[in-house]
């Protein structure tokens, strides 16, 4: 049985109203597989987590870097609630042992469980929102989410990871990258795409992601760290 107070006690918050602490940990496949729970999924709170969180890391990068432009402030905030970004700081806080899943889902620790995570993590921002109000979560983002900043922007992380990959392959190269389906997996509405990007006819590295898109971004950005082209 899982013990919601211990995640409580960890990161220092204590809900007024503990169905919507658990609800929050509640994924649909958990629902699909025990309908008569009393608990709903935790989507609604996830659409409602994602706008608070957005809202507080705008906020924060708008103040703290005064001579960025929008579109710079843009791209650092894409790349700060990035999914797999998001998934780090769910994992590193211990989100991963209270999780309520399907059994199958349960068992899938690949790159699903990292967009549970991610969910999981902007779903509890909403109940923690409804729960406790702006200032708590603002406190709780500050702690997990922005420090990860600092390793953005010295890496440049929020820079777009294709065109940048596609500027050194030339600079460096005289290529042109190119990205390639190597796999998909899963039904229409819940695809899973494995792109390769290739310098000629060497693959360089793979990315993988829930659109063709986000998989040629994460193995672009994969390629970046192969080839050690952050400046």
């Amino acid at each position: 049985m899982i013990q919601f107070s211990e995640f409580e006690k960890k990161i220092k918050v204590i809900f007024k109203d503990k169905d919507l602490l658990k609800q929050s940990f509640t994924h649909r496949s958990f629902i699909n597989e025990n309908p008569a729970t009393a608990i709903s999924h935790n989507e609604r709170l996830e659409f409602l987590g994602d706008a608070v969180l957005e809202l507080i890391v705008t906020d924060f990068l708008y103040k703290k870097y005064p001579h960025y432009s929008e579109g710079k402030l843009t791209a650092l905030r894409s790349a700060l609630v990035n999914a797999i970004i998001i998934s780090e700081v769910a994992l590193k806080i211990g989100m991963n042992d209270y999780l309520l899943l399907s059994k199958g889902e349960a068992k899938d620790f690949g790159k699903a469980r990292q967009y549970i995570l991610a969910n999981t993590y902007e779903a509890f921002i909403g109940a923690m929102y409804l729960d406790q109000g702006y200032d708590v979560v603002d406190k709780f983002v500050t702690k997990t989410l922005l420090p990860k900043t600092e390793e953005i922007v010295n890496k440049k992380l929020w820079r777009d990871a294709k065109s940048l990959v596609q500027e050194k392959a030339q600079e460096f190269m005289s290529f042109t990258p190119l990205y390639k389906v190597l796999h998909e997996s899963g039904p229409d509405h819940e695809k899973h795409f494995t792109v390769g990007i290739y310098f000629g006819k060497d693959l360089i590295a793979e990315g993988k992601g829930q659109s063709k898109q986000e998989a040629e971004q994460n193995s672009a950005l994969a390629a970046l760290k192969v080839k050690n082209w952050f400046d």
